[in-house]
């Protein structure tokens, strides 16, 4: 029997894009870019934007760059109505308890947390990660598991004694496939709060399964809004009949991390929002092909991204 207090304090639903970081030709950082970005997806529909996940290129910063990058998105998202959400990726312990109270201390709404995977720490060691970043924090920490690009693997009975332990604990889910994961958490605990990332390429099953939303990129952030509200609505033929036509694009362009970004890049890019689609590198060169299919998704696309 769970006797966990209920999340009250936690409201994660909808959809929660990851922002892109628009670069210049040189590869330094277009701050105007970036503001403008934000300004965009403030006004798209979603309800939080997330900012150092992997489609941000977390792992590609300076230590100054994150930390200008952080308080510039926390103090655009102020006063629009969308929730910021900043990602914790040190894989110190100690380090990483420091940035989620400096998160939280400018006035991050919630935290992602990716566990610490570099050189294959313990189970144990994963779990005291995340278990000292929850209690270091009184804001909602959205937990990321994502083993095909950390390569750790953890049970459901561990997630679950998690979510136990920390009424400010929330699932971000991105498994390939993630249902089984997502099944056995709520099955047990069907009060938990669950949002897809993996560019949303089970959004609709989850939602279905209990789920609360989606973590997809940005740069087609209003197709997964549209797919939401229609889902929500109660129009599940036209939702599936929605996400079926943008999965034809998904699921090819899912095959590598890298891959989507630059292709999110590259998208953002044709539909005017930055200036070009430098990726930092080593990054992903598109091919001809890949650009044929881009334009291909736009045309078929138009009507709602230029809404």
């Amino acid at each position: 029997m769970n006797n966990r207090k209920e999340q009250d304090q936690v409201d994660i639903n909808g959809v929660y894009p990851i922002m892109a970081p628009p670069f210049q030709t040189d590869g330094e950082i277009d701050w105007a870019d970036f503001r403008a970005l934000i300004g965009h997806l403030s006004k798209s529909g979603i309800q939080g934007l997330t900012m150092f996940g992997i489609a941000s290129e977390f792992y590609k910063f300076t230590d100054f760059e994150r930390k200008e990058l952080a308080a510039v998105f926390v103090h655009e998202l102020k006063g629009t109505g969308v929730r910021s959400v900043l990602s914790v990726t040190d894989h110190s312990t100690e380090v990483a308890v420091k940035r989620a109270k400096e998160y939280q201390a400018i006035g991050a709404d919630a935290l992602m947390l990716l566990p610490p995977f570099f050189l294959h720490p313990s189970m144990e060691a994963i779990k005291e990660h995340i278990r000292a970043v929850l209690s270091a924090v009184t804001i909602p920490v959205l937990v990321q598991y994502a083993p095909s690009e950390t390569n750790v693997e953890i049970a459901i009975d561990e997630l679950i004694e998690i979510y136990d332990a920390y009424p400010n604990v929330v699932f971000k889910i991105e498994s390939n496939p993630p249902m089984d994961t997502i099944n056995g958490i709520l099955q047990e605990r069907h009060q938990a709060i669950i949002m897809n990332g993996y560019a949303g390429l089970y959004m609709l099953d989850v939602m279905k399964a209990g789920g609360s939303g989606v973590m997809p990129g940005c740069s087609f952030a209003e197709i997964y809004v549209e797919i939401y509200r229609l889902s929500k609505e109660g129009l599940e033929i036209e939702a599936r009949q929605l996400h079926q036509k943008l999965l034809v694009y998904i699921s090819c362009w899912m095959k590598d991390c890298e891959y989507i970004i630059q292709v999110e890049k590259n998208i953002l890019q044709q539909r005017g929002l930055i200036k070009t689609d430098y990726c930092r590198k080593p990054s992903y060169p598109l091919s001809q092909d890949d650009l044929e299919l881009i334009q291909q998704f736009l045309a078929e696309f138009g009507s709602l991204l230029h809404r």
